[in-house]
C-alpha cells in the first residue's frame, strides 16, 4: 500500500519537496491500517479480508492503473519503448471512446475551458488506458466467480470475517438486503463515470482551487474516476454471488428437512 501511494511521486520527475513529505505521511498511515487490518485476529473495516482474490484484483487493477499513468506522464519528458506502447494504447482506446455522453468525453469536457489540444489528447491516453485496465480487472473477478467458483473454491466462507460492516441481524430478510446491496453498488457503479467529470466540472465552476492538470492530481484524479466504479461493481457482484449461495443452501436444507419429513 505505501508503494502504491508513493508511485507517481517516485516515477514523475521534479517532484516539489511538499509534495513528498505529504506523500510520505500518507505512506505511512495507509501501511500502517493495512497492517492493523490484516495481522488482527478480529475484522474491522475491509471486507472480503480472507476470499482472495476480491481484494488481490481491485489492488492490482488501481496499481497497474497508478503506474501506468506515471509512466505515460513520465514518458512525455524522457520517452522509452514503454511508455510509447502505453502511449499508442491510451490514445487508440481514448479516442475510439471519446463519442457523445461516453465517460471519456465527459471528463474531457470537465477539464478547464482554456484546455490545449495537446492537453486533450494527454486525457484521451490517460482516461483510455484507465478505463482499459478497469475493464480487464472487472472482467477478470467475474470469471473468478463463474467459473472457478469464487469464493467457496478453497473452503467455506466467513460471512463475519469477510463482510465485517454488514449485520446480518439487523433486521429483515438476509438474502433481499444483500441483493438490494449488490444492486446499489451495481447501478452506483455504473452511474459514477459519469458523476465524476460532473462533479469536477461543478467543482470548477464555483471556483474552488482545482490544478486539473498539476501531474499528482491529474493520476489520482483519473484513478478515482476508474477504480472507483470498477471496485463497487466488483463489490456488487460479489454481494450478489454470497446471496446465491445462502439462498442455494437454504434450498438444500429444506430439501433435506422435507426428506426427513417422509
Amino acid at each position: 500500500m505505501a508503494s502504491l501511494i508513493a508511485m507517481p511521486a517516485m516515477l514523475i520527475p521534479e517532484t516539489s519537496r511538499d509534495t513528498i513529505q505529504i506523500v510520505g505521511l500518507f505512506c505511512v498511515i495507509g501501511a500502517l491500517l493495512t497492517f492493523s487490518e490484516y495481522f488482527s485476529s478480529f475484522p474491522s473495516i475491509i471486507e472480503f479480508r480472507e476470499a482472495a482474490p476480491f481484494n488481490r484484483v481491485r489492488f492490482g487493477a488501481l496499481f497497474s492503473i497508478i503506474v501506468s499513468l506515471a509512466l505515460v506522464l513520465r514518458g512525455l519528458e524522457t520517452p522509452t519503448p514503454l511508455t510509447g506502447v502505453l502511449i499508442e494504447i491510451g490514445r487508440s482506446i481514448g479516442t475510439a471512446a471519446d463519442m457523445p455522453f461516453s465517460p471519456i468525453r465527459l471528463m474531457v469536457l470537465a477539464a478547464p475551458e482554456t484546455v490545449s489540444a495537446a492537453q486533450i489528447d494527454l486525457l484521451h491516453i490517460l482516461a483510455g488506458l484507465a478505463f482499459l485496465i478497469a475493464l480487464v480487472a472487472l472482467t477478470v473477478f467475474i470469471l473468478v466467480v463463474r467459473i472457478l467458483n469464487w469464493p467457496i473454491r478453497r473452503g467455506a466462507f466467513n460471512f463475519w470475517v469477510n463482510l465485517p460492516l454488514f449485520d446480518p441481524t439487523a433486521g429483515g430478510d438476509i438474502l433481499t438486503r444483500l441483493r438490494r446491496d449488490a444492486h446499489i453498488n451495481v447501478s452506483i457503479g455504473v452511474l459514477l463515470p459519469f458523476l465524476i467529470p460532473a462533479m469536477l466540472k461543478l467543482f470548477g465552476m464555483m471556483g474552488t482551487p482545482f490544478d486539473f492538470f498539476a501531474p499528482q492530481t491529474l493520476i489520482w484524479t483519473i484513478a478515482a474516476w476508474a477504480f472507483l466504479p470498477t471496485s463497487l461493481i466488483m463489490r456488487g457482484v460479489a454481494l450478489m454471488r454470497i446471496a446465491d449461495l445462502i439462498a442455494l443452501k437454504r434450498r438444500r436444507a429444506y430439501a433435506e428437512a422435507a426428506l426427513q419429513a417422509v
